[in-house]
């Protein structure tokens, strides 16, 4: 089987900055890289240093940009046959302020050439016959919904950046990943924090077969089709840039679930791998490969049921 990755592609230009700046306030940056990202191409890269066969979906432009994007997502494995380069527009870029000290940071996302991407190029054969189809929001929704109408495989849906759903496209769903803050918007939950319990109650109400929410440094919750919730927390790692590890667990989960793991157990090695990818910077600086996640895996907790 594989795993075929529809999404967006940009090149990241991030920004070490002492702390996040405020409304309306200027901070000094101590440093700037410019690195490959978006949501789709980090997920498919994550996936692709774990070992499995997958393919990319997206478009960029014809840019100096488009080229080394397409250049680093073949470095880690992922077949790019599917990324088509668009006259006219640039491919996407996303500026990230990160803090120095523990990662903390923000993405301001230009779409450029992902907002091209139609629902005729989801109409292919890496689509159609995916083990599991790995999808976000940085690409136009009616194309997210008509490569999941698509395909045979299992959908993964990373609704993120948020916005409302469709029903339609929320019934083709087998496992959700949202934060916490993009589950209450998709419920219509007032804002504020709320306990394991509460979000698993949010989550299937959502008529998604089953979800996992991540939960930043806590780990993330699995709420299953069947069965009780579960709270996966992390194993001990010093973080040194956050970007990115939503999208390394959306990758790893997806790596998993495509080998054939139960939602539990690939949670676990997902949690797993997108703890280590903290460790370095940028959103792809630490992609780990299935040998140090496996290392890991003795140190990650077992997962507990939520009371």
């Amino acid at each position: 089987m594989s795993v075929t990755v529809v999404g967006s592609l940009n090149e990241d230009v991030v920004v070490t900055v002492d702390r996040l700046p405020g409304r309306g306030e200027t901070v000094i940056g101590s440093s700037v890289a410019v690195l490959p990202g978006g949501k789709g191409a980090n997920q498919a890269a994550a996936a692709g240093r774990l070992g499995t066969g997958v393919h990319m979906v997206g478009r960029v432009g014809t840019d100096p940009a488009a080229g080394r994007q397409l250049a680093a997502l073949a470095d880690a494995r992922v077949n790019v046959g599917r990324v088509h380069r668009t006259e006219g527009v640039p491919t996407g870029t996303a500026t990230i302020p990160v803090e120095a000290d523990g990662g903390e940071n923000l993405i301001v996302v230009v779409p450029g050439a992902n907002a091209e991407l139609t629902p005729a190029d989801v109409d292919v054969e890496s689509v159609h016959r995916a083990g599991v189809l790995l999808l976000q929001l940085e690409t136009p929704l009616d194309t997210v919904r008509a490569a999941a109408a698509a395909t045979r495989g299992t959908v993964v849906l990373n609704p993120a950046p948020s916005q409302p759903l469709p029903a339609d496209l929320l019934a083709r769903v087998d496992v959700l990943v949202p934060n916490e803050h993009e589950l209450r918007r998709l419920a219509g939950a007032p804002p504020g924090d709320l306990s394991p319990a509460e979000l698993a109650e949010l989550a299937r109400g959502l008529g998604v077969r089953s979800a996992v929410v991540t939960l930043g440094a806590r780990g993330a919750l699995v709420v299953p089709a069947d069965g009780p919730a579960l709270v996966q927390g992390p194993p001990p790692v010093r973080p040194v840039d956050t970007t990115g590890a939503g999208d390394c667990l959306c990758g790893a989960l997806s790596s998993a679930l495509d080998r054939g793991e139960t939602l539990a157990d690939a949670v676990r090695y997902a949690v797993t791998a997108a703890a280590l990818s903290t460790t370095g910077p940028g959103a792809r600086g630490a992609l780990p490969d299935d040998d140090e996640v496996r290392a890991l895996l003795a140190q990650t907790p077992a997962a507990t049921p939520v009371g």
